[in-house]
């Protein structure tokens, strides 16, 4: 079934022990989707500038994402420049231009209304809700935020999450939001916000999902799947947004919804989080195979004795 992802497609410039790239395609609208695409149909809103060309476009056609819901505005795109030449699992940001991204207010064309999962990227909490409540045919919907809306939109953040059902961030972010130390203590208090489950990243260790109890089954005990070892890490860019496409991706891609297929989901995040940052950008997503995302999820299976 299709997904609605709403996020950024931004001009990345990266400075990483690799190498160094400028203006490359980037945005957590479009590591999602790419990500997301090698499992279901994707409908993209996002909003660019001026400079995003037809040969920007072709990325996104090539992987059959649809880009009706792409708004055109004058301008420039939204342009962020990073390293992480001192830590590569967290990157000490050089710039950020909101640009066109800055007045962005999500338009859903009518003919995505009927789409049956929808993801919210890490967009303003306010914007998130109007689109959460637009969309009445939504079956689950998947939700990323940041420590600057934890921080700064905190009101606004904690109505969105009353409307959503899987809210996906990082260990701090888990921590701040619900002002407590003990993760597992904290994602108790989060679940108690609204989601029905709690996806948290742990970066280069893997990632856990917490249920709220009775949500998608019986119980409330969290799973926890591994990262997989990856010889050389070049980019790390987008490693959390294309691990929500795979999440997603795949949940979207079943017939049923219940614990076990959000337990496997993890798995494919953590599968197409891996491709990602071997490669600056988003060159790897661009050119996988399903083949390839297979044998990479039975490497993961095999180390953890998956059913």
């Amino acid at each position: 079934m299709s997904i609605l992802a709403v996020g950024s497609v931004a001009f990345d410039s990266i400075a990483t022990p690799s190498g160094r790239v400028k203006d490359i395609l980037g945005g957590s609208g479009t590591y999602f989707a790419l990500s997301a695409s090698y499992f279901t149909d994707v409908r993209l809103v996002a909003v660019v500038g001026e400079d995003f060309t037809a040969e920007h476009e072709s990325v996104f056609k090539k992987r059959k994402i649809d880009t009706r819901g792409i708004e055109r505005a004058k301008g420039k795109t939204f342009r962020w420049g990073g390293q992480y030449l001192e830590n590569l699992n967290e990157a000490k940001t050089d710039f950020t231009e909101l640009n066109v991204f800055q007045e962005f207010r999500p338009i859903i064309p009518a003919e995505y209304m009927d789409s049956k999962f929808l993801f919210l990227g890490n967009v303003q909490p306010t914007k998130q809700a109007e689109v959460r409540r637009k969309m009445n045919h939504v079956q689950l919907t998947g939700c990323d935020t940041m420590n600057f809306w934890i921080q700064g939109a905190r009101a606004e953040l904690l109505e969105t999450l009353k409307l959503i059902d899987v809210l996906l961030i990082n260990d701090g972010e888990a921590k701040m939001l619900a002002g407590e130390r003990n993760l597992p203590r904290a994602a108790q208090k989060v679940l108690a916000m609204g989601p029905q489950a709690l996806v948290i990243k742990h970066g280069e260790y893997g990632a856990t999902i917490f249920f709220r109890e009775g949500a998608f089954g019986i119980g409330r005990h969290p799973f926890r799947a591994p990262t997989l070892p990856i010889d050389e890490v070049k980019d790390p860019t987008g490693a959390g947004d294309s691990f929500a496409g795979g999440f997603m991706g795949y949940i979207a891609s079943q017939e049923t919804l219940n614990r076990e297929v959000l337990k496997r989901a993890l798995f494919y995040g953590g599968v197409m989080g891996s491709f990602a940052v071997e490669r600056f950008g988003t060159e790897r997503l661009q050119n996988l195979d399903r083949e390839e995302i297979e044998s990479r999820f039975e490497i993961f299976r095999e180390l953890t004795h998956l059913e």
